[in-house]
């Protein structure tokens, strides 16, 4: 990926930026009261989008340079995707940041602002100590971590090009992945694994699980395939967004035809099961209950009958959903008449205006 070569002009501005950020650090380390707070609002800044003025500063050309511009997914441009790519450029400017953030490390909110600050400079710069190393591997994943579920929360994708790159350019770039401790990288797997079908990246699948690193409980648990389907069905436990969890239901496709152990399999076909049924402890939506069984009919179509047939007996276990159920069948059944008859009308009327052959 080409990085941006920032202009005199967007230099002085983010080096601006970057004091201004240190300030407020400052402010929260000498003000534990406050301190939460200022971090909170240090973090909803640099999340904030580029606004229109700060753009045409930041993406400002001079002759021989490439903008930020062109190597952007730009329809969205965040302060953390230029002051990430700054930090690498110019690491001394980054350098009383991280200071401070590393005194502020048990903090809320912390390990956000580093993982969206530093995620390229911990993969650039060359650092020697094996303890700070961790250190920070760390912290990024768990920022990255918690980032991700804000974007899961309010259904967004602010935050895709943290995701993208560390899928594309750290997970399955030996080089910069070797960079962290191995400990680290299976932390990283395990994270991108969690929300790689969120930011849309499915068909990305094959060389992600390639590049796999070691696990040493591996010949308990299985292959990449394994690891990955294990991750995938604690998230969707955890998944409490209805459109977040139909989409991640909806791309469940990816899976068709991975071969998994036996208990893996069993873990997602529960998971799915999970969902089937209306009332407790899901209480999944109407749509959320077929878009599970979508996803089980199409992933293990082997008893596809069977578990409709159980399911409905359980369903007749309930009486109080019979009349919801109810509706929803004769309601279904009135589209499906009229759609077939507005179908045969549209055709016969296509029919009679074709011209007949003499």
């Amino acid at each position: 990926m080409a990085r941006a070569s920032a202009t005199p002009r967007s230099s002085a501005y983010l080096s601006a930026l970057s004091q201004e950020i240190e300030k407020k650090l400052q402010r929260a380390l000498a003000s534990p009261p406050q301190r939460r707070n200022l971090l909170q609002e240090l973090f909803a800044d640099v999340a904030l989008e580029v606004d229109d003025r700060a753009r045409d500063i930041i993406l400002s050309r001079e002759e021989d340079t490439i903008s930020p511009a062109d190597d952007s997914h730009l329809g969205q441009l965040c302060f953390y995707d230029v002051l990430a790519d700054y930090y690498v450029q110019a690491p001394e400017s980054g350098k009383p940041i991280l200071d401070l953030i590393v005194q502020l490390w048990s903090q809320s909110f912390a390990s956000h602002i580093f993982s969206l600050l530093f995620h390229k400079w911990l993969f650039e710069v060359q650092l020697d100590n094996p303890e700070v190393l961790l250190r920070y591997s760390s912290a990024l994943a768990q920022g990255a971590t918690n980032v991700f579920w804000i974007d899961i929360q309010t259904n967004t994708r602010r935050f895709q090009s943290l995701f993208c790159y560390l899928l594309d350019e750290v997970a399955v770039e030996p080089a910069r992945l070797n960079k962290i401790p191995v400990q680290a990288q299976r932390d990283l797997y395990l994270l991108l694994s969690r929300f790689i079908l969120f930011y849309n990246s499915g068909d990305k699948l094959d060389t992600f699980l390639k590049h796999c690193p070691t696990f040493p409980n591996a010949f308990l648990i299985g292959g990449p395939t394994d690891f990955f389907v294990t991750e995938l069905a604690d998230q969707l436990q955890k998944l409490k967004v209805e459109p977040v969890l139909l989409h991640y239901l909806s791309n469940l496709k990816v899976l068709q035809g991975m071969e998994l152990r036996m208990a893996t399999s069993t873990r997602l076909k529960t998971c799915l099961y999970s969902f089937t049924s209306p009332g407790g402890p899901m209480y999944p939506t109407r749509a959320v209950r077929h878009a599970a069984w979508d996803a089980l009919d199409l992933l293990f179509p082997v008893g596809r009958y069977p578990r409709h047939i159980i399911s409905l007996f359980f369903r007749l276990l309930y009486p109080w959903y019979w009349p919801s159920s109810c509706w929803n069948f004769v309601m279904s059944c009135i589209k499906a008449v009229l759609y077939s008859l507005l179908a045969y009308v549209f055709s016969s009327w296509e029919k009679r205006r074709k011209p007949k052959r003499t």
